[in-house]
């Protein structure tokens, strides 16, 4: 099987680790990975803040860049929703009139579009990927995730069979850490109680790493540890899933 990764602006310039360990994960699977050198932001920022047509070019390439890919891998829940709930939003309001071309190629793309969870589980349909990760985690369902894509216990049950990872519950797991994209820049005081309040549960469960699926998300509860003094980690889904007993002393 060949899928195209898409990486994620965020991925790509702050976490290229989760973009590692992506690829790595796959081809343990027996997975063949292309990456399309065309690919850029898909529009997120711009859609959130109201600037559709700004964000219309980027719909456009990422569209022409993932053509004929039967399936298409992202390390991001955010992105994913963004390209599967709203890239035919957008193309449905090109120059006023609509592009149906683009509306056409805009569906095509979404409905091949996976999180990594989902891939995981729904395509190659494996729980166990042979991963083993010898540390306490808690895992935070990001919105997206959680209520956007609704990803449900798909990345749990990865979790769960990951050996020597004691899975610990997060309380208040569903409550946003105080992220999303934009509103953390609008709203900076909002956005950094929420994160407080979402670093507290972490430290609280006495776990040596969150998990999630969106380092978008990971940098925010990341920043905000690193400042409370905390020694809790952040750690993305694909990098639990990549390690093995033979990396680097059990994984990272």
């Amino acid at each position: 099987m060949r899928v195209a990764l898409f990486v994620t602006c965020v991925t790509d310039a702050l976490h290229p680790g989760t973009g590692r360990a992506t690829v790595a994960l796959l081809e343990r699977l027996g997975v063949t990975v292309d990456f399309p050198l065309a690919q850029s932001c898909c529009g997120q920022p711009q859609f959130n803040t109201g600037y559709r047509r700004q964000a219309e070019p980027l719909v456009r390439r990422h569209a022409r860049a993932f053509r004929g890919y039967e399936h298409i891998v992202t390390p991001s829940a955010s992105c994913a929703a963004m390209v599967r709930e709203n890239h035919v939003r957008v193309a449905a309001g090109a120059d006023d009139a609509g592009d149906a071309a683009l509306e056409r190629a805009a569906a095509e793309v979404a409905a091949r579009t996976y999180e990594l969870s989902e891939f995981l589980v729904d395509v190659l349909g494996v729980t166990d990927v042979g991963a083993y990760y010898p540390h306490t985690v808690t895992y935070h369902p990001t919105c997206h995730g959680l209520r956007t894509l609704g990803l449900g216990d798909r990345p749990r049950r990865l979790l769960e069979r990951v050996r020597g990872l004691e899975l610990v519950e997060l309380p208040g797991a569903e409550e946003c850490c105080g992220f999303g994209g934009t509103f953390a820049v609008k709203n900076a005081a909002v956005s950094a109680a929420m994160g407080a309040d979402k670093a507290r549960a972490v430290e609280g469960t006495g776990a040596a790493a969150v998990c999630a699926v969106d380092d978008s998300c990971l940098t925010h509860l990341g920043g905000t540890l690193a400042r409370r003094g905390s020694a809790a980690r952040t750690v993305h889904l694909a990098e639990i899933l990549a390690a093995t007993e033979d990396t680097a002393g059990g994984g990272t």
